[in-house]
């Protein structure tokens, strides 16, 4: 057993008392305790700058590094170029200037963002033997992940109540679902996003770190950092326990009410292709619920184990890595103009290269 780790806040307390005391001594004493609130300065500078992350990811398996490196880069690039491809299919074309498609371009944009906030350092790790980073780093990709995975859990929700009044409500569709709310609901997605992250982060950034801490996944994960902190725990536990369940159970309560509004809708039609209709455009949007919130559901579910760590980086890899480059596709390939559009801009920049 070492000695205990010095909490940085107790650091603090005692430069506190150093300056008060300082003030109330003469001379020589001043000098003394000058030196002194030095030393305690030196300590607590070199507690923070000391301390550093290791983030396994897949290092226990040395014989897959190579094969791991292909599978994640040729993912990425398929995530970048669907998404970007998305957001420029969806500018350039004016069929897809309405408000379900306006939402998937934001949908795009985040799961760009989320995958290149966690893709590229784990590319980075599986390709260098270094696979160390720092107290900062690792709360700055925490605070980037978070934030895109609780826009997302909102975004996804705007997007069921979209296809709630379009299939409910159809006469009322354009007027209700205007571009000012629309913007609205965006813009929630990504304040409210921000806020829990920010929260989360701030809470994490008064834990307590010393020297190297071994993180057994790929990403800075909140359960990980909290695990191998000097500090209680209790805080940062309850607040992601509270923001979780809020964030899931809100998000679903709007997804499931909407859905269970359209089913009803829905069987009242008259006409089968009434139904088939209202179903088809309802499909991708809930393939896409049914894959992300399945994923992250899984991974709370999972018991908190040393023999559970390969199944939470294996969901981790999934809601992380794998779901931004499904949603271009789940969305692509059940949408004929997003199929025609793209038609148009490959022929287009063969017709250009030929000439």
């Amino acid at each position: 057993m070492g000695p205990k780790p010095v909490d940085n806040t107790e650091y603090g307390r005692w430069s506190e008392k150093l300056q008060v005391w300082r003030r109330s001594v003469g001379k020589k004493e001043q000098r003394s305790l000058n030196q002194l609130l030095h030393f305690v300065h030196r300590n607590q500078e070199n507690q923070s700058a000391e301390v550093t992350f290791i983030l396994l990811g897949f290092s226990e398996y040395p014989k897959l590094q190579i094969p791991l490196v292909l599978l994640f880069l040729t993912i990425y690039s398929v995530t970048v170029l669907g998404n970007l491809g998305m957001i420029l299919i969806i500018k350039i074309n004016p069929k897809l200037h309405i408000p379900m498609y306006y939402f998937l371009r934001h949908l795009s944009f985040v799961d760009l963002c989320s995958s290149t906030v966690v893709t590229p350092k784990l590319l980075e790790n599986l390709i260098v033997e270094d696979r160390t980073i720092s107290l900062t780093g690792c709360l700055t990709q925490f605070f980037f992940a978070c934030t895109f995975v609780v826009t997302e859990t909102f975004l996804l929700a705007a997007m069921a109540y979209d296809r709630f009044v379009a299939v409910c409500n159809p006469l009322l569709y354009t007027a209700v679902m205007s571009q000012k709310l629309c913007s609205l609901l965006v813009g929630a997605s990504y304040s409210w996003g921000t806020v829990c992250s920010l929260t989360l982060t701030y809470f994490l950034s008064k834990l307590s770190f010393r020297g190297n801490n071994i993180i057994n996944n790929f990403v800075c994960e909140h359960g990980a950092i909290v695990a191998v902190s000097c500090s209680d725990p209790y805080i940062n536990q309850e607040i992601i326990l509270a923001s979780a369940t809020f964030n899931e159970v809100s998000s679903l309560v709007i997804i499931l009410t909407s859905y269970v509004c359209i089913f009803i809708t829905v069987l009242k039609m008259p006409s089968t292709g009434g139904r088939h209709r209202a179903f088809s455009t309802c499909a991708s949007h809930l393939t896409a619920i049914t894959i992300f919130h399945g994923g992250i559901l899984f991974l709370y579910c999972v018991p908190n184990s040393r023999s559970s760590w390969l199944m939470v980086k294996v969901a981790s890899v999934f809601y992380t890595v794998i779901i931004p480059m499904l949603n271009p596709l789940i969305y692509s390939l059940r949408n004929k103009d997003v199929k025609e559009t793209a038609r148009k801009l490959v022929n287009t920049k063969l017709l250009c290269q030929q000439t």
